[in-house]
């Protein structure tokens, strides 16, 4: 750090995102990526066309991504804003609405402590309540800005629209932000509430179940006053947020919602899948809504889990918090993926039971070959 940061953020705890190794020679299950390739539309909309175009900027209003999305959620084209990523609009939410402090479950997605620090929001942590479970009660009357990952990250947990219906009536002088990066895997929206409740903010990511981590689009649903609030923040921070390949991708991935929808429905079958097998070798998996599994097992502490998949050339995610450190987030890879998977920690225990030595490690370019 240089003698000329400034005394604000020279302390500053920044998110630490999860590995990505450039080698590929990991089978990767520690970031909630999508094992599945961007649709068929979206490929051919990357053409040269679009390549050329990039001499221009962007359209700062994302005008043709919007109006297809709009037509396809049944809002209005003023009730969107698109995003780079849904982590730039989280960022617009602690900006917009964080005076009066924020409020947010003390396990959940780590950005959101970033994010209030960043912009000197004063936080109220929520805890969880036994099993990971959210509780809406633990919500009621907060009298502050409230953001609520659901499902929840990394936990998988979920509440349902009425308990989301009872928080925000309870709160009604402060916007509720449902942060849904991952809706898609088995939850229902909280969309259908925007035109009840002008205090209600519905984030959304390409990220997770579109496919589309790297190209970094998110979008913001919620009722043209709030969402005129995040304008006028984007329009003051980074007026031409959105690049023009991404919204171009964007847009081709609303002319095949089926091959998402199948993406997913695989993903929540392999989930099925993997929990069996995972509670079949002694781990306790908490019930998740999510494309993730969140285990632990007594037969293997945490960490150890983590480092002994990783040096057979598997990640998953591990954070060293005192709640959660004998727990690991593990993606849903592919059907093949997560089979090496629990083959390898089955090895892992066995050679644990016995007292010998590491097991026989995944391929080093397991995930270019499944």
């Amino acid at each position: 750090m240089s003698r000329f940061m400034g005394a604000r953020y020279s302390m500053f705890d920044a998110y630490t995102p999860g590995e990505q190794p450039q080698d590929r020679r990991y089978i990767k299950l520690n970031t909630n990526e999508s094992p599945y390739p961007p649709s068929p539309k979206v490929r051919q909309a990357l053409n040269a066309d679009e390549v050329e175009a990039l001499r221009l900027y962007p359209d700062p209003e994302c005008g043709a991504l919007r109006a297809s999305m709009a037509a396809q959620l049944g809002l209005d084209e003023n009730q969107l804003l698109c995003g780079n990523g849904s982590d730039e609009l989280l960022s617009f939410a602690f900006m917009a609405w964080g005076s009066r402090g924020a409020a947010f479950a003390d396990v959940t997605y780590g950005l959101y402590r970033v994010l209030a620090d960043l912009h000197q929001v004063k936080v109220t942590n929520v805890p969880l309540r036994d099993g990971f479970a959210l509780d809406d009660r633990d919500y009621l009357g907060l009298n502050r800005l409230i953001v609520i990952a659901n499902p929840n990250a990394p936990t998988g947990r979920i509440l349902c629209l009425d308990e989301i219906e009872t928080i925000l009536k309870t709160n009604p002088k402060n916007l509720v932000v449902i942060d849904e990066a991952y809706i898609d895997f088995g939850g229902e929206s909280a969309m259908g509430l925007i035109g009840g409740y002008d205090n209600l903010l519905v984030v959304c990511t390409y990220s997770k179940s579109r496919s589309m981590a790297g190209a970094r689009l998110g979008f913001a649903m919620g009722a043209k006053a709030v969402i005129d609030d995040l304008v006028k923040i984007k329009y003051a921070t980074n007026p031409y947020n959105v690049n023009a390949l991404t919204a171009a991708a964007g847009l081709a991935a609303l002319h095949e919602p089926g091959y998402y929808r199948e993406n997913c429905r695989q993903i929540q079958e392999t989930r099925r899948w993997t929990t069996e097998a995972l509670t079949d070798l002694g781990f306790r998996v908490v019930p998740s809504a999510t494309n993730v599994i969140f285990v632990t097992t007594d037969r293997i502490g945490g960490s150890e889990l983590y480092q002994g998949l990783k040096q057979r050339k598997i990640l998953i995610r591990h954070f060293d918090i005192p709640a959660i450190r004998q727990y690991n987030r593990i993606t849903i890879g592919t059907r093949r993926q997560m089979e090496l998977l629990v083959e390898t920690i089955d090895r892992m225990l066995g050679d644990a039971d016995d007292g010998a030595g590491p097991g026989i490690a995944a391929s080093p370019d397991g995930e270019e070959q499944l």
